[in-house]
């Protein structure tokens, strides 16, 4: 999953959990802020109650009466003055139940002791509970399309922002990560960017590609220095004991030993000629210019390599449209690939086995042609590894792998062919070459 990907998630999924809660915090909330506001409210009506007292008199609300009672014509608010005779009681605010006009009500009840001309009086302030309710739900649903407006709008600006901010990282990811062609001969500018950060870590890959590069470079010309170095000694060695052994003088045992030589002396001539193909190949020495008719080529593969189906006892079967075909590619090498592959297959498979081609599309639409055979197949372990040069394969008797899928390798990336391998041991190895779109 992609950091972005994440970052969105994160983004989405701790909003709507700030959402959740604080739907279910919201009626808490409210009541909250409902009963703050009328305990204010009530406040600010005893001191109205204190400040007509104390310009007219206590009389202005008792009217000779040793009592006062007032309402409003719903009941939602009343206010009672009556004698408390010695009691005192600090101001209090509570919840209590109040009958008024034989109607049993809720009310929030201010109560305040109040002294006038030496006697005491109870002073109550009320509103009614279902008055300081019947707000509730619009505020509750106003506050709520409030803070979705609000997370909606945090989220598209987290999201535009998060976009910005990984941006230079997307852009080291699109021009130096992905897609690039090894040995990275082309050079790239260096990100622009304010984030340091994303500076070191561009910096980093550029002088770390470099460094690989540098060494590629080494190793390559030190292959086909030594490759073309190797070929004249060779080639003299050769002649020496071609003509050793054309002379007529040798005894038996001598010339017998003589041809191991020679057969040890080939085996290193065809070691640095593949040296020297890998060589050539690296250094772009061959040129893309052919149109290949693939079932041609692989008839043309399987002319040469027919007898030793036949000493297996193999059967071999090709299912290769005639019009299939390869543009913009060198005959050379990929007859060379295919070559690689069907022997190898020959070398690895059972007797009386079976060697099978095929082609096809990829869901990307990019042709492929594949081999497959019913051989001994290749460990999972060590599929990462059998394009490594001079590997060798275990329990077959003979050399594995080595240079022959080596040179696979450099013709494949030579030709941006991607190889995909399929193996299971005792049951066979599939190679499928998906070839890009342009050719």
């Amino acid at each position: 999953m992609k950091l972005f990907t994440k970052l969105t998630l994160f983004i989405t999924l701790s909003k709507l959990a700030i959402v959740a809660l604080f739907v279910w915090l919201l009626p808490l909330l409210v009541d909250k802020v409902a009963f703050e506001y009328t305990n204010t409210y009530l406040k600010e009506q005893k001191k109205k109650v204190l400040k007509e007292i104390e310009q007219n008199g206590i009389d202005f609300y008792l009217q000779g009466d040793d009592s006062y009672g007032s309402y409003t014509l719903l009941k939602e608010e009343y206010i009672s003055l009556e004698p408390a005779g010695i009691t005192f009681l600090p101001d209090t605010i509570e919840t209590s139940m109040r009958v008024v006009e034989n109607d049993t009500l809720n009310y929030r009840v201010l109560t305040h002791v109040l002294t006038y001309n030496s006697k005491r009086y109870i002073l109550e302030v009320g509103k009614s509970i279902s008055a300081i309710g019947q707000y509730n739900r619009p505020l509750q649903k106003m506050a709520l399309y409030v803070l979705i407006g609000l997370i909606f709008l945090t989220i598209v600006v987290d999201l535009v922002y998060t976009r910005v901010l990984l941006r230079p990282l997307n852009v080291i990811i699109r021009t130096k990560l992905r897609n690039r062609k090894f040995p990275f001969k082309e050079e790239l500018p260096p990100l622009r960017t304010s984030t340091s950060d994303f500076k070191y870590l561009d910096t980093s890959l550029a002088e770390l590609m470099e460094k690989i590069r540098e060494d590629f470079e080494k190793e390559r010309e030190f292959t086909s220095n030594a490759s073309h170095e190797l070929m004249t000694p060779i080639g003299i060695l050769q002649n020496k004991i071609e003509n050793l052994l054309t002379d007529g003088k040798l005894d038996d045992e001598t010339h017998v030993r003589i041809e191991g030589m020679m057969r040890t002396l080939n085996r290193l001539k065809r070691i640095v000629r593949s040296l020297l193909l890998i060589s050539r190949i690296e250094n772009d020495q061959f040129v893309k210019k052919d149109t290949v008719f693939v079932k041609a080529l692989v008839e043309e593969v399987m002319e040469e390599l027919g007898h030793r189906l036949e000493e297996k006892e193999l059967q071999f079967s090709m299912q290769v449209q005639e019009t299939s075909m390869l543009r913009n590619v060198n005959r050379d090498l990929i007859f060379q690939l295919v070559y690689n592959l069907v022997n190898n297959a020959i070398r690895y498979n059972k007797p009386a086995g079976s060697i099978s081609i095929s082609e096809g599309h990829t869901n990307e639409g990019n042709y492929f042609l594949a081999v497959a055979d019913t051989g001994i197949g290749i460990p999972e372990k060590d599929i990462p590894f059998i394009f490594d040069r001079f590997k060798k394969a275990k329990n077959t008797g003979e050399e594995g792998f080595g240079l022959g899928l080596s040179i696979v390798q450099s013709i494949a990336r030579y030709h941006e062919i991607d190889i995909r391998i399929t193996a299971e041991e005792e049951r066979g190895t599939q190679f499928m070459l998906v070839f890009p779109l342009s050719v």
